[in-house]
């Protein structure tokens, strides 16, 4: 027996209402979640890590009070609060460390078996993974990042680093046939803010394996987990001299890159920067006096700073080190039509939003092909929706603090001068802490290659977007940038893959995934990005000279 359906009659009102609803534009229509979102809190216990209120300098196996006094507050990002003060060096205590480096190169270290390095690298990986999550705590605490990043990336990548190179200490012929790898001597290692314990880790295994000693300068914003590995270092019962770690802002960066005793300078940071030290060092080499480096902020040091040491101009007269320099980047994420386009959406949100985009590789510059462009922008914009911005330490949130006052201005400031262009924000509708430093997931659309956005590096959560037509068109303006870092492509066409691989200009291209890193694998750029490579078999190459 069929049933017959009665028609049903709306009131004016309600057709009126359903009719309203049929045509909201496709732009303005929203993903409306409600509270089905929101978890429980679920807070990582820092408690039990004491934090000691005042830091020294690590010299020659030992912690050591700075000859000038003075120390300076290491700021949680999320709070603004003090955590702990740290020691600034000078001149005089960058002298003491490399002199005490030097003496462990030339009676221990050098002569040391490559099979006995190997054995300290090994325990040193140990310990830090029976250390990891006390680690991984101080480095959220410091850096802003959020716990689950620290403790689930940034902590086995540093353990893995030390392992990978304590197997090569005893086989280094095998990575040079027919040569005789020597080591280089006293190494100069500058790193950055944004991951200061796993940066620490890619510079200092490599060159203790070789058979380097190393003077570490960490940004001065992230110093706890740099200070808090000397004493892992302390606990292996490393030799005496083979690390030394010196911390202070600028100032004690332009002093150890002067010192004339150093015979390699490994350099992460920024673009600016790295100049100054290869202009610097270019000098040296010339036999000329060096040119004094116009910078200022966090990342870089004053003029007198970078020409003189203990006051002394210098003249050229010493022998340049080698120099590796990781710079910035500006990297661009290509997404082809034929994509999976679920799969691409969740690459771009981690290549960008991935330690609150302090990432010098992170994919800023969003390339979609032009007959998908308004489905990803529908799917962009509901899914930095559900990202959770708060407490680092909760390990349900996915966006943390930015990592400085002056860093988060930056990051407005650019953001702005998008809007002033003429491009089009769009940012997650979330309640930002009232304490600390944030800035909420972004992406700008309506971007074009005379905007400061599609060109500059922001390093914060921020997204450009932009569209393209052909392949040659998507490798030519991701090329046309200064930068040469990385890339994404996003495509289900092997072919297409190889194709615009081997057409980007960039160090590391990512095929249908974004930011994933191994031991194993060389690390650096091209053009202003820097040169020399990191990680992998390459990064022996740095700390080596091979005969």
């Amino acid at each position: 027996m069929k049933t017959k359906l009665k028609p049903v009659k709306l009131s004016a009102k309600r057709a009126v209402a359903a009719f309203t609803h049929a045509v909201v534009p496709l732009k303005e229509r929203r993903l409306n979640f409600g509270n089905k979102w929101d978890f429980a809190p679920a807070p990582e216990e820092s408690k039990n890590y004491v934090i000691a209120p005042q830091h020294e300098l690590f010299i020659n196996g030992k912690f050591v009070a700075p000859t000038s006094g003075k120390y300076f507050e290491s700021i949680n990002p999320a709070t603004e609060q003090t955590l702990t003060t740290i020691a600034a060096a000078n001149a005089e205590d960058v002298d003491s460390a490399v002199k005490a480096a030097r003496k462990a190169y030339d009676k221990v270290w050098s002569r040391m078996p490559g099979r006995e390095r190997g054995k300290y690298l090994y325990r040193i990986a140990r310990i830090i993974q029976e250390k990891s999550r006390e680690l991984a705590v101080l480095e959220t605490m410091d850096g802003g990042k959020t716990i689950k990043e620290s403790r689930d990336v940034d902590l086995p990548l540093v353990a893995a680093h030390f392992f990978y190179y304590a197997g090569w200490a005893d086989k280094l012929k095998y990575a040079f046939p027919g040569k005789t790898p020597q080591p280089l001597g006293v190494a100069g290692q500058i790193i950055p803010w944004n991951f200061p314990l796993l940066m620490a880790a890619w510079k200092i295994a490599p060159a203790l394996a070789c058979g380097n000693t190393v003077v570490l300068k960490p940004a001065e914003t992230t110093s706890l987990t740099a200070l808090r590995l000397a004493q892992i270092f302390q606990e292996a019962e490393l030799p005496e001299g083979v690390v030394n770690i010196v911390t202070g802002a600028g100032e004690t960066g332009a002093a150890l890159v002067n010192h004339p005793g150093l015979d390699k300078i490994a350099f992460t940071g920024s673009t600016e920067v790295g100049k100054a030290i290869a202009r610097t060092l270019a000098a040296r080499s010339a036999g000329g006096p060096s040119p004094a480096a116009a910078t200022t902020g966090n990342a870089g040091w004053g003029n007198s700073n970078v020409t003189r040491l203990s006051g002394v101009l210098r003249t050229g007269t010493v022998r340049a080190p080698r120099l590796t320099l990781e710079l910035g980047g500006k990297a661009a994420n290509i997404l082809f039509e034929d994509a999976p386009i679920d799969q691409a959406i969740e690459g771009v949100i981690n290549g960008i939003y991935f330690n609150q985009g302090h990432v010098c590789c992170a994919g800023s510059r969003l390339f979609v092909q032009e007959g998908i462009y308004s489905k990803v922008i529908k799917k962009l914009r509901d899914r930095i929706q559900t990202l959770r911005v708060g407490n680092p330490l909760d390990k349900n949130t996915d966006i943390g603090a930015i990592n400085s006052r002056p860093q988060l201005e930056k990051i407005r400031e650019l953001v702005q001068s998008g809007v002033d262009e003429g491009a089009e924000l769009t940012q997650t509708q979330c309640m930002l802490p009232t304490k600390g430093y944030w800035f909420a997931p972004s992406f700008l659309t309506g971007v074009t290659h005379a905007h400061r956005v599609a060109s500059e590096e922001i390093f914060g959560p921020v997204l450009s977007v932009m569209t393209f037509r052909t392949p040659e068109e998507a490798f030519e303006r991701a090329n046309n940038i200064p930068y040469g870092l990385s890339a994404g492509v996003w495509t289900d066409k092997g072919s297409k893959i190889f194709k615009m691989v081997n057409k980007l200009r960039a160090g590391v291209v990512w095929a249908n995934t974004y930011n994933k890193f191994d031991p194993t694998s060389p690390f650096g750029g091209y053009k202003e990005s820097g040169f020399g490579r990191e990680g992998g078999l390459q990064g022996l190459a740095a700390y080596c000279r091979v005969d």
